[in-house]
């Protein structure tokens, strides 16, 4: 297996995908950054810019995402399909719930950053814990910007209560020595994902993992600890590990897509506890020999999260994802 695909994070999984007379006309690349129009790759020779058309006739929706493998024609630079994914982060597309976004392709690790300031959201870390349990990867939440509170530990034991077992950093993204904890996770040909909202450090992040400068920050407003959006487009950053980190621009507005195993997964605690109500339809609210409403009753599980729970469980069916029709 050549090296230097191993370190783009090429393993077996995709090499078996590649026939022998395709691997006579193609070479394998991995997308690197998402432009209009264009897609940035990387391959065993360097990178370059090419346009994401698909040859044959492929889904209109199966495009290219960063993270993802493609194959390459070698005669004409067209990207001739895309293999198939160990995993896809997605959402629902803003403003069209009819729809789905593709978020980033093919990651092992994914850091779900958090400011321990007053934009810190409960909440909003459940839905991306959401997304990372639903396509299956390993999650570790972030939780930046330490110099601005006293108190540090309180918003580590707020994430901790999540889930348990559930992996809590705690960084002041510029101090390389708080970094240099996450970089444990970026070993070489690994794929890490940052998501979050705007201005919860992520940027800052990649820059002191990377020893650059090179990725622009903002600043906060003071008025409300609410970022400003920084990183415009999906890209990947090659750090001194070896590994690969990939920023996202920031999603405050996460609508989950077919994500019942990660809602199950999250909030299992009421999974398990629906299994003791009387009715198997028992919609956990007034019904006699509620299972739900006896633990909210006794302390065992709270209201304010069984709200949540039920937030994210209508949405993820209210508004179906319909496939495009091909023309």
């Amino acid at each position: 297996m050549d090296e230097t695909l191993e370190v783009l994070g090429w393993t077996r999984f995709f090499s078996e995908q590649v026939s022998d007379a395709e691997a006579e006309l193609c070479h394998p690349a991995r997308v690197m950054a998402v432009h209009r129009g264009k897609i940035v790759v990387a391959d065993a020779v360097g990178q370059r810019s090419i346009t994401p058309y698909i040859a044959g006739a492929l889904p209109s929706d199966d495009h290219p995402t960063v993270g993802d493998w493609v194959l390459v024609d070698d005669a004409t630079s067209d990207t001739v399909r895309v293999l198939r994914r160990m995993n896809l982060f997605k959402r629902r597309a803003p403003g069209d719930p009819r729809k789905e976004q593709m978020i980033a392709a093919n990651i092992d690790t994914v850091f779900i950053v958090a400011s321990c300031n007053q934009d810190f959201s409960v909440a909003r870390l459940e839905r991306y814990l959401v997304l990372a349990r639903e396509v299956g990867v390993a999650p570790v939440v972030v939780l930046t910007k330490t110099d601005l509170t006293e108190t540090p530990e309180e918003y580590a034991a707020a994430a901790r209560a999540i889930e348990p077992g559930l992996r809590v950093e705690t960084v002041n993204g510029r101090e390389p020595a708080d970094a240099a904890r996450l970089a444990a996770y970026c070993g070489i040909g690994q794929t890490v994902a940052l998501l979050g909202s705007s201005g919860v450090g992520k940027s800052t992040i990649v820059n002191t993992l990377r020893g650059s400068d090179s990725i622009a920050t903002q600043a906060i407003r003071a008025s409300d600890d609410t970022g400003r959006h920084t990183t415009t487009v999906r890209e990947m950053h090659r750090l001194e590990q070896g590994g690969w980190l990939l920023d996202t621009p920031g999603m405050r507005a996460l609508q989950l897509a077919d994500a019942e195993d990660g809602i199950a997964e999250v909030f299992d605690d009421f999974i398990l506890a629906a299994q003791d109500c009387r009715f198997s339809n028992c919609a956990h609210g007034g019904e006699p020999g509620c299972a739900v409403q006896a633990g909210i009753s006794d302390g065992t599980l709270t209201v304010e999260r069984f709200d949540r729970w039920r937030q994210l469980a209508s949405e993820n069916v209210v508004a179906p994802v319909y496939p495009k029709r091909r023309r």
